[in-house]
């Protein structure tokens, strides 16, 4: 006798003879000589007393073949089987439609998820092959019934969830040393310490694409400019040795001599061992500036996952005030000045200007000078951004102006916004750890459900009871995900699990992760404050000092549901200002549709990045600031305050300073300013006008840089309609 049923997906279920009886009488009735309910009866009663007590869909239903052709009534059997040839075509429908799709090099949403992704290529169209077929394996087979429930119903998005069955982590802080002094095994290649500069740029580069293929988010390098500080010294040295070579001379005593700045000069007028020391140094600054060149060239070609993307590459910078730091930091900046090829911005690696006080900020201070070079190639080329080391949330007590591994108490990001600091089980650094897994939760959905109840506490009070439904679940999701992802063996992330992720070098390669992933964080996303606020109080908090009081009670709410979680799961949950690309317009859609158009809710393709002020809204770069700065302290899961300035940039580096400046008042913790830029790629020309589409040199299509999430692209060609749309309404932040 038949008990439970396995569905196609795997799940059992009660055996229910209804459905067996609907399907036959459906058939029946396709029929002349229409139902007969006696026959029905019979063989639904054969089938269930004669079955296995478990049965698959597929056996009952071949079952109900086999009796119907024992039976007199043969047209019905040639109905029933029609019918389920026809649900079978249907339920691949779906994936032979978006198949052809990416076949076709389609572009649409789906195609267009990532724009730092190239799906018209072999490579990405086996990626998003692969991606598209995954999902729904993920939601039959590894989400429980509660987080499929919430994805289905539009509250939640789990991210990379492509990625899911293959336990991957999403990013890490490298701690580039470890591998330029010992060299590291990873797969099928090895490489041996680095000895001088261009070996650690290369090595550099090599970690993060490496790191890429064993990961599903981004790589960064939390102190580029310490990392490879050594390397200029040993450099010089190298040259030193080439003029002893040279001349036969002992110079011993300019190897470790103390040199203030690396910096080119003219020889005339110099003799003896100054002249050849000044020569060493000339040469060993061109030297940096090719590595420098080289690494930012490389990571914006060499290619990851498959072959169809970039390295998705961050560096932090700006500390070091030695002179070989220094010199790293120059010819990085001065590197990305030039462009690349054709004099063209440089994509990746996003850089990060670490400001501090005392350090790289103030007029007195030993780096203002690399500062304001910093602010003029990011009025030119967008990068640096600027993170703020003197945010309150972003200091450390243990650094140590003097100390000469202060980085490692200093705070580092992800280019796109992702912040990993502090730390329940270890040390508080972002070096050696990163970002485990992330889910998003869309707090518009909660708002619009209850934006109709009259009482305005009891809709607020509703609100909440809601949420924090929401944000159980997303716990406990991200949880569960957890513990899958600790199953890993160490053997499956050589390089991540053999050198960068901290402790993971105590693990044998059959040993599990579950020792070290700990340190990671898990990051509760949400997004559409300012959506959410409109649907609560008729505006959202740019506009009304009760709307940003009830933004920052119910992102407070958050953080402090978060440090609940940490302690219930023993996690390092944290609440992340979700940077949506591919989740954008996604929400959005769904939501119209069940709610219908409402105007400043979802009469727009998408909903505003987490606490930003909606990207049409007219304000000033200090308003903007004064509004999202409360934000940054409850998001250390990840945040980003950024600027929209007019005109040509690149010769106002005062512009950017003031930006900083705002960041340093207002105790914002990560910022940026985007501005516009063309680029003719046949002849290089550069200008800042909105209104040319076409080189007026040369008359080739101008490539515009823009950026999306907290990265750049060349062109939005790859730019889903959610970016797409939002970019249309992009407005500046015009000054008071």
């Amino acid at each position: 006798m038949i008990h439970t049923v396995e569905k196609r997906d795997g799940r059992i279920v009660g055996y229910n003879e209804e459905k067996i009886k609907a399907a036959i009488r459906k058939a029946m009735l396709a029929t002349e000589l229409g139902e007969d309910e006696s026959l029905i009866q019979k063989i639904s009663d054969r089938i269930g007393m004669n079955g296995e007590e478990r049965m698959t869909v597929e056996d009952i239903q071949d079952r109900v073949e086999f009796e119907l052709m024992k039976s007199s009534r043969k047209d019905v059997a040639k109905r029933y089987i029609a019918y389920r040839d026809k649900r079978s075509i249907a339920r691949k429908a779906k994936t032979r439609d978006m198949f052809l799709e990416i076949i076709n090099a389609k572009n649409n949403d789906i195609t267009r998820e990532n724009a730092n992704m190239n799906t018209d290529s072999p490579a990405g169209m086996m990626m998003k092959f692969s991606t598209e077929t995954t999902k729904p394996f993920v939601d039959d087979y590894l989400l429980s019934a509660e987080a499929k429930d919430a994805v289905k119903n539009n509250y939640i998005h789990i991210h990379d969830k492509d990625y899911y069955p293959t336990k991957s982590l999403t990013c890490v802080q490298h701690p580039l040393d470890r591998i330029l002094q010992n060299g590291f095994v990873a797969g099928h290649g090895e490489s041996r310490p680095a000895k001088r500069i261009e070996t650690a740029s290369v090595i550099a580069c090599i970690s993060m694409e490496t790191a890429q293929n064993e990961m599903h988010g981004g790589q960064a390098i939390p102190a580029f400019d310490f990392y490879l500080a050594p390397y200029v010294r040993s450099s010089y040295i190298e040259e030193i040795k080439n003029l002893e070579d040279l001349t036969g001379q002992d110079l011993k005593e300019l190897y470790d001599i103390e040199i203030k700045d690396f910096l080119k000069k003219e020889l005339d007028g110099l003799d003896g061992k100054e002249r050849m020391m000044q020569h060493a140094i000339n040469k060993t600054v061109g030297r940096v500036h090719q590595a420098m060149e080289a690494f930012i060239h490389n990571m914006n070609t060499i290619h990851s996952r498959g072959g169809n993307q970039v390295v998705f590459s961050s560096v932090n910078y700006g500390t070091d005030t030695s002179a070989e730091g220094r010199c790293v930091i120059r010819e990085l900046l001065n590197s990305t000045y030039e462009g690349v090829g054709n004099g063209a911005t440089a994509i990746f690696p996003i850089q990060i200007w670490k400001k501090k006080r005392g350090v790289s900020y103030l007029p007195e201070d030993p780096n203002y000078d690399l500062y304001r070079l910093a602010c003029k190639v990011s009025a030119r080329r967008f990068f640096p951004n600027f993170l703020n080391l003197d945010a309150t949330f972003n200091q450390n007590d243990d650094w140590k102006e003097n100390d000469p591994k202060r980085y490692v108490h200093e705070v580092a990001t992800m280019g796109c916004r992702t912040r990993v600091f502090e730390n329940r089980f270890g040390e508080k650094t972002s070096i050696g750890r990163g970002n485990l897994s992330f889910t998003t939760i869309n707090i518009v959905r909660i708002a619009l459900e209850v934006m109709n109840i009259e009482d305005s506490q009891r809709r607020i009070d509703k609100f909440f009871e809601k949420l924090d439904n929401v944000l159980e679940i997303t716990a406990k999701q991200l949880d569960d995900r957890y513990q899958f992802q600790k199953t890993a063996l160490a053997k499956q992330f050589p390089l991540l699990m053999g050198s960068l992720w901290n402790h993971a070098s105590l693990l044998k390669p059959t040993d599990s992760i579950e020792k070290v992933i700990n340190q990671g964080t898990l990051g509760i996303g949400f997004i559409g404050l300012a959506e959410a606020l409109i649907a609560l109080t008729g505006k959202h908090h740019g506009e009304s000092e009760e709307a940003q009081k009830l933004g920052i009670q119910i992102v407070s709410y958050m953080r402090d549901r978060a440090n609940d979680f940490s302690n219930r799961y023993s996690h390092n949950y944290s609440i992340l200002a979700t940077p949506a690309e591919g989740l954008s317009g996604k929400f959005t859609k769904v939501d119209r549709k069940t709610f219908g158009e409402i105007p400043g809710v979802t009469d727009k393709n998408y909903y505003t990045n987490s606490n930003h002020l909606p990207v049409y809204y007219h304000c000033s770069p200090r308003h903007k600031a004064k509004i999202e700065a409360p934000y940054h302290d409850l998001t250390r899961g990840g945040h980003i305050f950024y600027v929209e300035i007019d005109g040509d940039a690149t010769h106002n580096e005062e512009a950017i300073m003031q930006i900083v400046d705002l960041m340093d008042k207002y105790n914002i913790g990560y910022g940026s300013v985007n501005h516009n830029r063309n680029h003719c790629p046949h002849c290089g020309y550069e200008n800042a006008d909105k209104n040319q589409s076409a080189c007026p040199k040369c008359g080739s299509q101008f490539e515009t840089i823009q950026r999306i999430t907290g990265y750049l692209v060349g062109t939005t060609d790859r730019w889903n309609s959610g970016k797409l749309a939002e970019l249309h309404d992009r407005v500046v932040h015009d000054h008071e």
